[in-house]
């Protein structure tokens, strides 16, 4: 932009500047040029003002003060030139107010053009390095993002968002889950259209895996079995064909050629996918900001895919601490459900055992503190010395002691809750010995239901045992021992939620698989603990 209320002086200098190549917009007075500059939409912009010291309207020094204080045209340079503001005070008054340079008349064409080449090559160097400091930081904020996914889907909605971001382009993710089941698709970006299905609030297509699988056939022609990353640019006809069947419309949101990266960390793993705009990757930074961001993505979704097989493996490892199998016993039906937490949340030590002992049928249920890998393993160990003391004969006080006694010596920092229940012969008669665990829940046969409430310290604190408690039971009772992770919300009250769950199981079917499901569907759903349920109804 030429600033320069004298026409011939504007004309002289805009046609030696249009003869070096460049466009040129003018302005008589500072009103214009600011005007000029406010109504540029932000891609129209000048990138440079040369600008007369001597105005109508106002000072090229104001004017240039007002370029600079509007974040818009900050970092937009300045040229002062003046025929009669020559003095060396003129020219550092112009430089403190903002003025990337100042020149006086008479200025020779080769001057005036190589000063505007020097300021746009600073200036353009600045914007870049700008705008590759915030892509640098859109990154880093991209690649916390998909770390902290914690599901497939998730993963891929982040992964999307970030190339979207990162590129300023529509942008697809495509990721197997981490147990390798499903494929998920996402995109992010998308240039708006009229009806819901363009909006970017609508959900990540999730789609059962191909044959042959997506993900496979792209390594093949761009990774083979290696690692790293591969790009290729793809027509959009064979995007669409690749990848945009029917149920996965979500992909096709590019006009032209797509960019397409693909990531791996480890052979024998599936790839990652991240496709944007094959127009987005017009130079170096953008391959290499888009590469680094494919390879954060892949190793996130390595270490989402390694503790999704810790999981796995750690609750595998859960369940053979378990009984397989309940006995069968005559005048007692039983059940038992065992919800393991949530894939994101570490496994607990709830357990649940029934033994057929010589003075009855032994109902133990029991929870060790703590969720880690520790806990499982105290739990197991806690679960065979009940089974090896219970065979042996003795009451439910003296089982409490011997428990109390190993963990006191052999795990002395950890805590257990047992509540055992022996079921006499004939199932008319029990005897309730508490370990500071939720009490059971006795339905008898009216529907009424109460809560066996005595009980007795933790296990592990090398503290004696009370007495078990007997109570009678009406043929036709049902019995509910459980976990704290049925029945415990945070913010709740605990009083409250068993109160709710006397409630519940009153007005439950009287067979006990469905009871057992009926308590599950209206307890269970959304918790982030383990969840031990074991019931038995005593005919």
């Amino acid at each position: 932009m030429v600033l320069d209320d004298n026409d011939t002086k504007r004309y002289i200098i805009s046609s030696w500047l249009r003869r070096a190549g460049h466009t040129v917009v003018e302005a008589a007075d500072g009103a214009e040029g600011l005007a000029v500059l406010a109504s540029a939409a932000d891609g129209e912009l000048p990138e440079l003002a040369v600008v007369d010291v001597r105005l109508p309207d106002m000072s090229g020094f104001e004017v240039c003060e007002q370029i600079k204080a509007d974040p818009r045209t900050a970092s937009l340079p300045v040229i002062h030139i003046s025929a009669t503001a020559i003095e060396v005070s003129d020219r550092a008054q112009g430089l403190h107010r903002g003025a990337d340079a100042y020149l006086t008349e008479p200025i020779a064409p080769d001057e005036l053009l190589a000063t505007v080449t020097a300021a746009l090559r600073y200036a353009r160097a600045r914007r870049r390095a700008e705008r590759l400091a915030a892509r640098v930081a859109a990154l880093n904020s991209s690649t916390l993002a998909v770390y902290a996914a914690r599901d497939g889907r998730a993963f891929t909605e982040a992964a999307a968002a970030g190339a979207a971001t990162l590129m300023q382009s529509p942008a697809v993710a495509v990721a197997l889950s981490p147990d390798n089941r499903v494929l998920h698709l996402a995109s992010a970006g998308r240039t708006p259209e009229p009806g819901p299905a363009a909006s970017d609030d609508a959900p990540p297509v999730e789609l059962s895996t191909p044959e042959p699988r997506l993900l496979d056939l792209l390594a093949g022609r761009m990774l083979g079995d290696g690692t790293g990353t591969a790009t290729a640019v793809l027509p959009a006809t064979e995007w669409r064909e690749l990848v945009c069947r029917e149920d996965g419309a979500e992909a096709d949101v590019f006009t032209g050629d797509v960019a397409l990266i693909l990531a791996r960390t480890k052979k024998g793993r599936p790839p990652l996918a991240l496709a944007v705009d094959a127009g987005a990757l017009a130079g170096v930074d953008d391959r290499e900001l888009l590469s680094q961001l494919a390879q954060a993505c892949a190793l996130a979704l390595e270490a989402l895919r390694s503790r999704s097989e810790e999981h796995a493996l750690v609750l595998t490892l859960q369940r053979t601490f378990l009984p397989d199998r309940l006995p069968e016993v005559p005048g007692v039906d039983l059940a038992v459900r065992y919800e393991p937490a949530a894939d994101d949340s570490e496994i607990g030590g709830d357990f649940y055992e029934v033994i057929e002992t010589p003075a009855g049928l032994l109902l133990a249920i029991g929870d060790v503190a703590g969720h880690s890998l520790q806990a499982a393993m105290i739990m197991g160990e806690v679960r065979h010395a009940l089974r090896a003391y219970a065979i042996e004969g003795h009451d439910p006080r003296t089982l409490l002691d011997r428990l109390d006694a190993l963990l006191t010596r052999l795990r002395p920092s950890i805590t257990v809750t047992v509540c055992l229940v022996l079921v006499e012969p004939g199932a008319r008669r029990v005897h309730v010995a508490n370990a500071g665990h939720i009490p059971p829940l006795l339905r008898q046969p009216d529907g009424s239901t109460r809560y066996l409430t005595e009980h007795g310290p933790l296990l592990g604190l090398n503290l004696r045992h009370p007495p078990g408690v007997s109570h009678d039971v009406p043929e036709g009772s049902t019995l509910l021992l459980l976990t704290d992770g049925l029945v415990e919300v945070p913010g709740v009250d605990l009083t409250e939620s068993l109160d709710e769950l006397g409630a519940t199981l009153a007005e439950a079917p009287r067979e006990i698989e469905e009871l057992c499901d009926v308590l599950l569907d209206r307890f269970g759903k959304g918790k982030t603990d383990d969840i031990a349920l074991l019931a038995a109804r005593l005919r």
